[in-house]
Parts: C-alpha cells; sequence; structure tokens
C-alpha cells in the first residue's frame, strides 16, 4: 500500500534527522536542524494514527499540522541564507541554485499544513470506507448521501490538490501528500549522512 510505504519512508527520515541534528551545529544551522527535528517528532506523533495503529484522533493530528505550519513557508526559507553555505550543515548547494524549486516546496508545505489541520475531523480514508459499506447496505453510498462523487476528492489529474479539496478530504491523504513533499525536499536538497 503506498501510503504505508510513505508513512515509513516519513518516519526514517524523521528519525534520521534526530539523529544527526545539534552535532556541532551553531546558529542558524542549529535552528533549522531544531525546526526540522520538531517536524519529525510531529510526524512520529502521528504515523501510528495514520497507519491505524493507535485510535484516531483529531487534536494530535491537529497538533501536528500546526508544528509543520509553524516551520514551513517563509518559516523554512528564512533558516536557509545563502551567506551560510559553507556551515556546517546537511544542504546540499541545489538548494540555493533551485530556490525558487526550494521555495515552492515550503510554501506547499504550509498549505499542505493548513490542509492537514482542516481535515483532522475527516478522520481516515479506511473510516470513510467502512461508512460507504454500511451507507450501502442501508441503500445507498456516502459520498451520494453528501451530495457529492468521491473520485472527485483528489482533485484530479496531475494539479495539486487545493486547500479547499484538502478540507474535504481523509487526513491520512492529506498527511500523505504532506510526506511525500517532505521526501521530495530531502531527495533534493539534503546530503545524505556518510
Amino acid at each position: 500500500m503506498k501510503l504505508k510505504t510513505i508513512l515509513a519512508a516519513s518516519v526514517a527520515t524523521s528519525i534520521g534527522i534526530g539523529a544527526v541534528a545539534h552535532t556541532g551545529a551553531t546558529g542558524i544551522v542549529l535552528e533549522r536542524m531544531q525546526a526540522m527535528s520538531a517536524m519529525g517528532d510531529a510526524v512520529k506523533s502521528v504515523t501510528p494514527i495514520m497507519k491505524g495503529e493507535q485510535n484516531y484522533d483529531a487534536d494530535t493530528v491537529r497538533k501536528a499540522a500546526a508544528v509543520f505550519e509553524e516551520h514551513a513557508g517563509t518559516a523554512m526559507t528564512e533558516l536557509f541564507p545563502e551567506d551560510n553555505a559553507n556551515e556546517k550543515s546537511y544542504v546540499k548547494d541545489a538548494i540555493w541554485e533551485d530556490w525558487d524549486e526550494f521555495e515552492r516546496i515550503a510554501m506547499r508545505l504550509e498549505t499542505l499544513a493548513q490542509g492537514l489541520s482542516k481535515a483532522a475531523d475527516n478522520g481516515l480514508a479506511d473510516e470513510e470506507a467502512a461508512q460507504a459499506d454500511m451507507g450501502s447496505m442501508m441503500g445507498g453510498d456516502t459520498a451520494s448521501m453528501m451530495g457529492g462523487d468521491a473520485s472527485g476528492m483528489m482533485g484530479g489529474g496531475s494539479a495539486e490538490t487545493t486547500l479547499a479539496e484538502m478540507a474535504d478530504m481523509p487526513a491520512d491523504e492529506v498527511f500523505s501528500e504532506l510526506s511525500r513533499t517532505c521526501s521530495t525536499c530531502h531527495t533534493r536538497f539534503r546530503l545524505e549522512k556518510d
């Protein structure tokens, strides 16, 4: 299942961040490592919920979303000034060479964090499937009872899912997109530890 693979990669990445963070870093490098560690901790707090290993807790999901929102967008890009490129860090030079893409990813992460907060009360996709099955047994499906078509929830095509669309999505689907965004950024802009 894609979600489990993404969640496993997110947990591995967040654990890796925590393991290398703070080793001799100072100043803004330390600040960004602390921000990344906070987001890694947020991922770890909701991963068991998203995998269905813990009872769903919308408040925990909202708290994790708030951590991401706090450290994403402009708050993230400000932690990567070009003049500290030579500081002890795990940042590839590509971050400054393709700044527009990094900035786009940081802003997207902020939108996804806001979307996760809005989707928190929606529960997990599997819960929606169970509700749909129950609705079918009662003579109708959940999507038609809600006046919509569930196939359109993802925003269709390759366009990015909007904040309004995320508000109607299951929380684990928004979290998956958030996790993919983190992984994309790490792949493009983060050095692997030797």
